[in-house]
């Protein structure tokens, strides 16, 4: 699962810790693994963005309706006049494939090693085990620096760069282009948005079935089965 904020500067920071807070919570609850494998922090207790490993039984199908651009409308803690204000957060969820899936050519990839930022002891501050990898075909860029050794971390990576991969290629199956890949999980503009926040009203909706919820606090608490069971039912009638 990737989370990056988008429109809207630390506003969009604090949703998307707000967001991850919302997914752990809701993994933790059923017993799922949970590792956080890259990650940047923003001002004001926020995250610019974070690349985290779930892992479980059907976690894939439980979160994958999570993927799409999240717009929230409320009043920030900093704005006096009581204006409320747009931001966006992006999530990504991909699925992890096997190397059997998805072939990459080593000739493909540049490896570059960095010291950690996270925590880890001193072991972690003294030895390059972070890991930055670059599919060089294809642009695509994957950090990890959650594990204590380089090769750890190296595996990881590899992982996840198997799953971006094999996600491009379901793209391209399903007619979709790179661009509007950009579009609705990495640009992350206002427009663009598959569910709407809006805290002033206590409403949570999504807007590919038309659905709203309130008690938005117990939602972002992490109880996000109701809107998980309405998006499985409606994509049941469709098949």
């Amino acid at each position: 699962m990737e989370i990056r904020a988008g429109a809207g500067g630390d506003e969009a920071g604090l949703f998307a810790f707000e967001l991850w807070r919302m997914y752990r919570r809701f993994s933790e609850a059923r017993g799922f693994k949970i590792e956080i494998i890259d990650s940047s922090e923003s001002q004001a207790e926020g995250i610019k963005n974070l690349t985290a490993q779930i892992t479980g039984p059907e976690v894939y199908d439980l979160l994958k309706y999570e993927a799409g651009v999240h717009r929230v409308q409320r009043i920030p803690r900093t704005e006096k006049s009581g204006r409320i204000h747009t931001s966006t957060v992006s999530v990504a969820v991909l699925k992890t494939v096997s190397e059997v899936e998805v072939k990459i050519e080593p000739k493909d990839l540049r490896i570059d090693t960095f010291r950690s930022s996270g925590a880890g002891g001193q072991n972690v501050n003294k030895v390059e085990t972070a890991i930055r990898i670059t599919h060089l075909p294809t642009g695509i860029v994957v950090a990890c620096q959650s594990q204590r050794s380089q090769s750890q971390n190296r595996e990881v990576a590899m992982n996840i760069l198997r799953a971006k991969l094999a996600e491009m290629q379901k793209e391209k199956i399903t007619g979709e282009t790179s661009a509007e890949r950009r579009a609705q999980i990495g640009m992350a503009e206002r427009a663009e948005k598959m569910r709407t926040y809006n805290f002033p009203q206590d409403r949570i909706t999504d807007h590919r079935i038309g659905k709203s919820w309130h008690n938005m606090e117990k939602i972002l608490d992490g109880n996000m089965k109701p809107m998980i069971e309405a998006l499985i039912k409606e994509q049941n009638k469709t098949k």
